[in-house]
């Protein structure tokens, strides 16, 4: 069994416990229910609530499974619930700060938690579990750079092969998934986002890849229908001379890495499309120049987006008006989390932090070009864990 071993859980607890005696000196009590920051910080991802509070060890109390908690998990006080009400006796007198997931518990769900907790303030306890997530250790990287291995392999060296005249985008993503699964891939891509699903990514064939996207970053996709539009099209078929953008997720054992290959099927890509890509490239290398410890975020943003013309500027990031504001993202147990580089993040990198950098840039009537990678920050610059290649692979 793939069981989290407890000197991690033990080490992630007091990293979290001390973030907020640092950041956050008045907490009294904090509250995990959300199932991915309770896989992160007990190893198991079951129905229930974590206690923590500041002066006594923590307990995770579950609903269900109880029995599935106590074999997958070596956390080390485990205990069993019908409702809230059973935890009451267990919380701490003094509770007046409590801080939960603000950004994800419904307001229904924390009433019926609050009936027994009775706190008179509640603070957030999201940045607090980001940054602490966002530093990886080296079980942590173990996993994502397995991830990162499957990732590269598949789009590197397998989708070429995949290319073929009249597959639909559909086709293509269902292909990718069974043979990234096959190869180790977990199966989901699981984002931190508010109210954002996400299945495999994005399969765009030319003109697909600049249709307004409803997810927070610069592919377009037209997707499997207006209820759906994620994946890939059913009808958009590849024709020679297309562009194709693939931006998906792979997973090993929780730990996510963010990857996309642009490719050039059957001609020669325009010199248009060279130049274009080829300077989106040079952003990623110069942006993972950057990556190391004690730089800011917001200062590699407008750095490298300072040196930008206004004519590049135009269309980067996103198509006409659905560019995006940053320039990569954060990356582990969610595709996208803390920190971002993008503007108003000044806190700094640290090492083993991990991060997507994609820059990208629509080209009218065409499609996207552009590259992504999955970053590790090291002293000696950002380390690529999904592969070095450069992209806009050509498949005759």
């Amino acid at each position: 069994m793939d069981t989290v071993p407890r000197s991690e859980l033990d080490a992630r607890m007091r990293r979290l416990k001390a973030r907020l005696d640092t950041h956050a000196p008045e907490w009294q009590l904090a509250v995990v229910m959300t199932k991915v920051n309770l896989f992160y910080l007990t190893g198991t991802m079951q129905s229930g609530a974590l206690i923590i509070p500041r002066d006594g060890d923590p307990v995770l109390w579950v609903r269900r499974s109880f029995s599935r908690a106590e074999e997958e998990s070596t956390f080390r006080d485990i205990r069993s619930m019908r409702s809230f009400r059973d935890l009451a006796d267990s919380l701490p007198s003094h509770r007046q700060a409590v801080h939960v997931e603000m950004e994800h518990i419904p307001l229904a769900h924390f009433a019926r938690l609050n009936k027994y907790v009775q706190a008179e303030q509640t603070e957030p306890l999201d940045p607090h579990l980001a940054a602490t997530r966002a530093v990886k250790s080296a079980y942590e990287l173990a996993l994502m750079e397995r991830s990162g291995e499957i990732h590269r392999h598949a789009l590197e060296d397998l989708v070429p092969a995949m290319l073929r005249e009249g597959v639909s985008e559909a086709e293509l993503g269902t292909e990718l998934l069974a043979t990234m699964m096959n190869a180790g891939h977990q199966g989901i891509a699981r984002t931190g986002l508010f109210d954002t699903e996400l299945l495999l990514g994005c399969i765009s064939f030319g003109e697909n890849a600049l249709v307004p996207n409803p997810f927070d970053g610069p592919d377009g996709v037209r997707g499997l229908s207006p209820a759906v539009p994620l994946f890939g099209s059913r009808e958009r078929r590849l024709k020679r001379g297309d562009l194709i953008l693939v931006d998906v997720g792979c997973g090993f054992r929780g730990y996510h890495t963010d990857k996309s290959v642009v490719y050039c099927f059957g001609a020669e890509p325009t010199d248009e499309v060279v130049a274009t890509h080829e300077r989106c490239v040079k952003i990623q290398n110069d942006t993972a120049e950057l990556l190391r410890p004690g730089a800011i975020p917001a200062e590699i943003f407008e750095h490298i987006t300072g040196e930008l013309s206004t004519e590049f500027l135009s269309h980067f990031m996103g198509y006409g008006d659905q560019q995006v504001n940053f320039l990569g993202h954060g990356i582990g147990l969610h595709i996208a989390e803390y920190p971002v580089i993008a503007r108003k993040f000044d806190e700094p990198l640290e090492e083993n932090v991990t991060l997507a950098i994609e820059p990208k840039k629509g080209l009218a009537n065409l499609g996207m070009v552009g590259i992504e990678n999955t970053f590790v920050v090291t002293p000696d610059g950002g380390r690529s864990i999904t592969g070095t290649n450069p992209g806009l692979i050509r498949v005759v």
